[in-house]
């Protein structure tokens, strides 16, 4: 009976491997030996033994902390492929443990509770130290310079802006510790910042509160919306912001683009909601709702000094496609574009029509305002009967507005999409029967439409007009319809003109919130007027009306602008400048039949815009050969009407506040009404006496043909070496 803790002894006087050993020992070969077992052999075969009980360690420490697979390479060593596309260090480590993410945002959170109660301590004190401040007599706008760091907090205006323009507008150390509470247990995680009873929403270093958020959304609602209605006024910002953030900062920036009581809440939000627009296309969108924010984006686009810089007509491009994968032009049979089962809900089904209708008005307007061949469908689900299909009946507010740009398509695809022309230009005996025709479409409509009475249907409706007659710059001077073709342009450049300068609904005058295409139209008239005025047309027409409005649009223009030194400021200076320095011809006798070609273009390939560009093209020659800089007439605008160099004369008079709508101010007095920001509240305040635009909208040094981008900025040489003076350019063709 030997005891438990001494081992038996074997007859050869060895120990007692018994039967597992001695299975082992026959494994390794050991028995094989008459003799007996040595000790060392043993030692050998326990540590074989210790190493098969010890878990083999086949992935990284990167890869276990995420529990994935792991194809690290030990014998010879290799860094496994997560690690290396990562740049991560690949090692592997007897002694790491995965980290709980739960007990890390645990230990987190009790740290932003701790220092929240420090910061809420130190307001206190200080709040009961700091002695009463004297009214500030510098405009709101204004800063001055930062003296101590503050540690309060506004409940009324709750942002920071990413600029140079001061530094109290960083965000301090308690906007930085709530800034983390992106966190799951204990908060909601939906990107709020907290302090106190205040919820604020963020976007990067850009918090609002909401108050602001509400009377931002507002905004939006009361004077943008009706330019494009399709979203529910009555959801919640909060139920927009669960549905799609990307949805909710666009109707924020939106708003924010006449925004009085925060000017530089515009300027803040571009850089970050444009980051997040590319991310969210990056990730590839799932909910459609993601489509209405780039409608909303394509149609009031962050301002911008150079079109090379505008990424508008390729974000209207993504629009259509993501709307097409979504399957929104086959809205009742969404399941065969998801992978998922989808319920079809007719409140989800009318809006999904509502949405693809959308897209293609602004898909229309997009491709009309750049001159580009327009990227729409108008499918049998924008041309269904309601009798099929009560859920495919558009609302009253857009179903007039896509059978207006229907036919703005109807005009693009007749006169400029030829296919036996380089340009896609239509022959010159085609255009007058195509023109015929489409007169006659456009009277039929305006029939249509007149019941309605709509004063925004009725500007929409003036620009298909403008759009369709701007191809007289396109005619052949020796034709017998010459005249009658640019007199029918000029009337219809001056109703489009006399309707967006007296538009006017019951909130008030709002052409300075209408969409970017309408500012598009305005300049192309101002550019007919100025080219039919210095022409040989000019005896044809009331020449001291058509300076009166041509002076209102020049301003009207202006008033579209919202940001300093944006391309509505600039093309407004550009126009007040070609009229003042332009040499107007003799007038001649109406009888006279003397023409000339002086109409004629030299940019032809941007369908009905080429009339903007040439016009451009033409000023910029002129200012080059004369040392003309625009940037310095930006500080002082031209006044057309005025021989001096700059607005500053007494002609130009002062600019008078009106409150009748918010961020909207009265012109020149002496002109007709058009709404114009005051310097004060343009969204931007100069630096230096420099303007500046958002950051990542800035002017790049791009190479290539982008007409509103050199001839204004001068960044890169004419394309046309053979273009020497203005006079003799009309009768050569394009190098």
């Amino acid at each position: 009976m030997g005891g438990a803790g001494h081992p038996s002894v074997s007859a050869t006087g060895g120990p007692d491997v018994g039967p597992a050993r001695k299975r082992n020992v026959t494994v390794a070969g050991l028995d094989s030996s008459p003799g007996s077992v040595d000790v060392d052999d043993i030692e050998d075969i326990d540590n074989r033994e210790e190493k098969k009980r010890q878990p083999v360690k086949r992935a990284c420490n990167e890869c276990r902390q995420q529990k994935l697979r792991c194809d690290v390479s030990q014998d010879p060593w290799m860094d496994c492929s997560r690690c290396r596309r990562l740049k991560l260090d690949c090692k592997i480590e007897s002694n790491f443990k995965r980290v709980g993410k739960r007990s890390r945002n645990a230990e987190m959170e009790r740290e932003i509770v701790a220092l929240r109660k420090q910061i809420a301590h130190a307001q206190a004190n200080a709040t009961a130290t700091l002695p009463p401040q004297p009214p500030s007599s510098l405009p709101t706008t204004q800063h001055t310079p930062k003296q101590e760091p503050s540690t309060q907090v506004s409940p009324v205006a709750m942002y920071h802006t990413p600029s140079a323009i001061s530094s109290d507008q960083y965000m301090g150390s308690h906007e930085a510790v709530a800034s983390l509470l992106d966190l799951r247990s204990g908060f909601d995680g939906s990107n709020y910042m907290r302090n106190g009873n205040h919820h604020f929403k963020r976007i990067e270093d850009v918090a609002v509160v909401p108050e602001r958020v509400t009377e931002l959304f507002d905004l939006f609602f009361t004077f943008h919306h009706p330019f494009l209605p399709f979203l529910d006024r009555a959801q919640s910002p909060e139920d927009y912001y669960k549905s799609c953030p990307l949805l909710f900062w666009t109707i924020i920036s939106v708003g924010a683009r006449r925004y009085t009581a925060d000017t530089h809440l515009l300027n803040s939000l571009a850089g970050p909601v444009s980051r997040l627009v590319w991310s969210t296309l990056a990730d590839i969108p799932q909910s459609y709702h993601v489509v209405k924010a780039l409608c909303l984006l394509c149609t009031w686009p962050f301002p911008t000094s150079s079109t090379s810089n505008d990424p508008t007509f390729m974000l209207c491009g993504m629009m259509m496609q993501v709307a097409m994968q979504l399957g929104l032009h086959r809205p009742s049979h969404t399941q065969d574009f998801s992978k998922f089962r989808v319920e079809l809900i007719e409140e989800e089904l009318r809006d999904k029509v509502r949405t693809w209708a959308i897209c293609n008005v602004v898909a229309q307007r997009v491709a009309t305002g750049y001159g580009q061949p327009p990227s729409t469908l108008y499918d049998w689900t924008l041309s269904s009967s309601e009798l099929i299909d009560p859920n495919f009946k558009l609302p009253e507010g857009i179903q007039p507005r896509l059978e207006i740009e229907k036919f703005c398509d109807k005009v693009t695809k007749a006169l400029y999409t030829n296919r036996r022309d380089p340009v896609g230009l239509c022959s010159d005996q085609e255009r007058s029967s195509l023109i015929s025709f489409l007169s006659r479409d456009f009277d039929e409509l305006e029939t249509q439409l007149k019941p309605q009475n709509d004063c925004i249907t009725n500007l929409y409706l003036r620009a298909s007009n403008l759009h369709l007659h701007l191809s007289a710059f396109f005619d052949d001077p020796t034709a017998k319809s010459y005249r009658e073709r640019l007199l029918a342009l000029y009337v219809a450049t001056t109703t489009f003109l006399e309707a967006a300068m007296s538009l006017e609904t019951e909130v008030g005058p709002v052409l300075s919130y209408t969409p970017y295409y309408v500012y598009q139209m305005l300049v192309a008239a101002g550019c007919t007027l100025l080219k039919l005025c210095k022409s040989f047309f000019a005896a044809h027409i009331d020449m001291d009306y058509t300076k009166a409005l041509f002076n209102r649009t020049v301003w009207a223009i202006r008033g579209v602008s919202v940001s300093n030194n944006d391309l509505p400021e600039r093309l407004a200076e550009v126009l007040a400048q070609m009229w003042r320095l332009g040499n107007a011809p003799t007038p001649k006798p109406a009888d006279n039949p003397e023409m000339d070609d002086s109409l004629m273009l030299k940019v032809r390939c941007r369908m009905s815009m080429s009339l903007l560009y040439d016009s451009v093209w033409r000023w910029r020659e002129d200012a080059r050969t004369k040392g003309r800089n625009i940037e310095a007439y930006l500080k002082n605008p031209t006044n057309p009407d005025s021989n001096s160099d700059s607005s500053a004369s007494s002609s130009v008079g002062v600019l008078q506040t009106s409150t009748s709508t918010p961020g909207v101010s009265a012109a020149d007095p002496s002109l007709a009404p058009a709404p114009l920001l005051p310097p004060a509240t343009l969204g931007v305040q100069p630096n230096n006496g420099v303007g500046a635009l958002p950051s990542g909208f800035m002017e790049p040094n791009y190479e290539v043909f982008d007409p509103l981008n050199w001839l204004l900025d001068g960044l890169v040489d004419l394309p046309y070496s053979s273009y020497s003076t203005i006079s003799g350019m009309e009768t050569q063709g394009i190098a």
